[in-house]
């Protein structure tokens, strides 16, 4: 069943809000663990998405990649962090910044409990439940492998520049001014769908195969 774009929007709109929001307070929770508490003392370790929302990335731009067709995705306000509050500041803020990735690939697993559910289910929301599951999956799974890019200021841009040695680290942390532009022209010109496109869809067949949705 094709479904209109308000239909759309629909379903996909509870999916993207806890991916982004679960994403930054992955950020936050595990910053905490190392003993930062910024993000906890600002108010940001909740689940309720108005305390994450950012306009542009949570709204506009998912709307209009929903739209314009592709892969959806977006961000919400980044939780503050504090790294001179951990005890090993360098590898802790690496394994930070690749929380929230995980947190999405966990999310996938979770949507994909969903779209079974609504599978199992012979009642009328069992359908608009396999809609939503199957769109948390995509989102999730697209989130995820984009932030694991090598490029500041994604989450897999920063860890790699804690983590690589002397200059190598310094150049790439000289990325970040700029990653954010690259990030729109590799959308742009389709070399994003080209870089994980492959991943994306291996991963989204792989959960998918592993709950019988496929």
């Amino acid at each position: 069943m094709e479904l209109t774009i308000i239909q759309k929007i629909a379903v996909w709109a509870i999916p993207l809000l806890f991916a982004i929001t679960l994403h930054e307070v992955a950020h936050g929770w595990v910053a905490s663990l190392f003993g930062d508490q910024t993000a906890r003392l600002s108010g940001r370790l909740t689940i309720n998405p108005l305390k994450h929302i950012d306009l542009v990335g949570t709204v506009i731009v998912p709307i209009l990649m929903l739209v314009l067709g592709g892969f959806i995705f977006g961000w919400a306000k980044p939780v503050p962090v504090d790294a001179r509050n951990m005890r090993n500041p360098r590898y802790n803020m690496a394994v930070v910044a690749m929380a929230g990735p995980v947190a999405n690939f966990l999310m996938a697993i979770f949507w994909a409990l969903i779209a079974k559910l609504g599978l199992t289910l012979n009642v009328w929301f069992g359908i608009p439940l396999i809609y939503m599951g199957q769109a948390g999956m995509m989102i999730n799974i697209v989130i995820g492998v984009l932030n694991c890019l090598p490029i500041p200021p994604l989450d897999g841009g920063r860890a790699a520049s804690l983590l690589l040695p002397g200059r190598w680290g310094w150049a790439l942390r000289r990325v970040e001014p700029y990653g954010f532009l690259i990030v729109i022209l590799l959308v742009s010109t389709g070399i994003f769908s080209y870089l994980i496109g492959p991943v994306v869809y291996a991963l989204l067949r792989g959960i998918a195969g592993v709950f019988g949705l496929s």
